[in-house]
């Protein structure tokens, strides 16, 4: 259902520690996220703390989910002078594969606490169905 490894990740961290790059606006870096079914629907809740509601863009073309955000400097004032800065700035982006199981017609998202939850339900015609048994009176039709 989706990509749980980044090989580039770990590589891009050690980078941005040796060249002093981190808060720099570099290549996308990924999200954390959980995912888990909850009844007929799958959750994914991705970690995007300091983000804006308005800086989060989610796309779906085909079965191709993608979510990106971008946090942006607190302050862009002259006379602020960055002290310390640990948290990383910049675009941070996630691709999830969806199975044909899943309706993306009908994605809900929800942004509290700096957690974006998704909810994907699984499609109609993925859900199990009874199959009644002709009695000799010719086909049944299948009934969902």
């Amino acid at each position: 259902m989706l990509m749980r490894t980044d090989p580039f990740r770990e590589l891009d961290r050690l980078t941005q520690q040796m060249l002093g790059t981190t808060g720099t606006w570099s290549r996308p870096s990924a999200v954390p996220m959980d995912a888990y079914r909850e009844g007929d629907v799958y959750v994914i809740a991705l970690d995007l703390p300091g983000v804006s509601p308005d800086a989060i863009d989610i796309d779906v073309e085909r079965n191709m989910l993608t979510v990106k955000a971008e946090r942006r400097p607190v302050t862009k004032a002259d006379d602020v002078q960055m002290e310390l800065s640990e948290r990383p700035l910049g675009v941070f982006s996630r691709q999830l594969m969806l199975a044909d199981t899943l309706d993306t017609e009908k994605i809900t998202a929800d942004y509290e606490a700096g957690v974006l939850t998704l909810r994907i339900p699984i499609a109609e015609r993925a859900k199990p169905r009874k199959i009644t048994i002709g009695r000799g009176d010719g086909p049944r039709q299948i009934s969902g």
